[in-house]
Parts: C-alpha cells; structure tokens; sequence
C-alpha cells in the first residue's frame, strides 16, 4: 500500500467511523478498487491503526465529557459518573466475548469481500430508516438498553455493518435521546479499541512488514477527518437526518453485490 492509497483510506475512515456508512465496509470497498493485495493479518492491522486514530479524535471531542468521568470515579461513590462507566462496562462485554470467540474467523473477512459488505450495508440502511423515524426523548440509557446496544456493537464487527450506525439506531428505537444516544455511541467504543490494541500488542499479533509510512500517513488522514466527521455526526443525529445515510447506504451496498457478481 502506497503513501496516496493510505491518504485516501485514512480520510475514507476517519468520516465513515463517525458517519453511519460503516468505516470497516468503506475500507474493505477502498481496497478493493485501490488493488490491495494485503495478506488478512496485514490488512486487519491497517483496520485497527485506523480505528485507533479515530479513537483518539473521539477522545479530543469528548476529552470534557472522559475528564468528567474520571474525576467522577475518583470519588469513589455511586455516582452519576460511575454508573455511565458501568453502563459503558457492560456495553462492552458482547463484542469482547464474540471477539476474543471469533477472532480468527473476522481476521478472514477483511480481505475485500464485497459482496457480504454490501448485504451488510443494506441492512445498515434499514436500521438508519427506522431509527431517523422514532420521536426524540429525554430518556438516558439504561443498564439493560446499555447490554442491547452492545449486541449491536458486536454485530457491527462485521464489515458492512455501521458501529454507529447501529448502535445509536438500536439505541433510539429502544427509546433513548437521539443526543444522548450519540454521546454514548461514541465514548462506548473507545475503551474496546485501546484493550484491543493493548491485547494484541502484548500478544505480539499487531506486527506490520509493510510502509510504515503508508501507516503514518494513514493515521494523520483518519485522526483529522475523524475529528470533523465526529462534530458534524452529533448535529446530525440531533436534527434527525440519518434517513440520507440509509439511502447512501443502500445505494452503496446494492452496487457492492451487482459488482461482485459481474
């Protein structure tokens, strides 16, 4: 992978990990029109500094909200701050169990398989339509809602299928605040990426051969378009326009499968 394929993959996720169009399907789409070639592990280690990158926007972007909880925690009581920590504990614990269980299976599926990514993408846009059709509440996430929108997290593992796509839908169709959903969303991914991270590290399984360059170049693109992609995500959601990302979605997703059978 050169430095411009990696420019353009890193902006491709930084707006589509924020923006719910799926970032892990946009990436596999880009690959694949860009020719890489990239063994599973070497592909799947792109994904994860991408995703990093986008973490660590999320954490600028919300860095008053994270302080706020960990000063919070510090307290030591039962707060309002440490049961949204639990909320996001619990929110974790099905895309941990699927992957630690089936890690090796979703390393196979980022290596360009269009054709799931575009069924995948299309059953993001029925979730985005249904949600940009529910009423807007005050109603915080709950502890059981916290576990459901973690299912849809674990779910979105899959190339295809919008991290916050799918959880801020399934969220809002269980009847939470469309701003509150987003919020949540958010902050709920970036404790998984950095264990996943830490994980592998320690592991020895995040090993890369390739440009290092390409990786740099990557991050910078991803980290910055996320920083944007992220601000402009929470508008949105706020005055319910995710019905325009369900038609792009869909559109996207039926010219995946038309191609990978042509």
């Amino acid at each position: 992978m050169d430095v411009l394929d990696a420019l353009i993959l890193g902006i491709i996720q930084g707006l589509t990990e924020f923006l719910p169009v799926s970032s892990s399907g946009h990436l596999e789409l880009g690959k694949a029109i860009l020719g890489d070639n990239s063994i599973p592990e070497e592909s799947l280690m792109f994904t994860v500094v991408m995703h990093f990158a986008t973490a660590l926007s999320t954490i600028v972007i919300f860095r008053k909200d994270i302080w706020e909880i960990l000063r919070g925690l510090l307290q030591f009581k039962w707060n309002e701050q440490t049961q949204f920590s639990l909320k996001i504990i619990i929110s974790m614990i099905p895309a941990a169990i699927v992957g630690v269980l089936f890690e090796e299976q979703l390393e196979q599926l980022f290596g360009g398989s269009v054709l799931l990514v575009g069924f995948m993408l299309i059953i993001t846009a029925l979730l985005l339509w249904l949600a940009d059709k529910a009423k807007n509440t005050g109603k915080p996430v709950s502890y059981s809602n916290a576990f459901v929108i973690g299912v849809a997290q674990a779910i979105a593992l899959l190339p295809g299928i919008s991290r916050s796509g799918s959880t801020i839908s399934t969220s809002v169709l269980l009847g939470n605040d469309k701003t509150k959903a987003a919020r949540f969303s958010f902050l709920m991914v970036v404790p998984l990426i950095l264990g996943k991270i830490a994980k592998d590290l320690l592991d020895g399984e995040l090993t890369h051969t390739g440009n290092s360059t390409g990786l740099i170049v990557g991050f910078i693109a991803a980290f910055v378009s996320g920083l944007f992609a992220c601000t402009w995500m929470i508008s949105l959601v706020r005055k319910s326009k995710l019905s325009y990302f369900a038609i792009y979605c869909l559109i996207v997703g039926v010219i995946a499968i038309v191609v990978s059978y042509s």
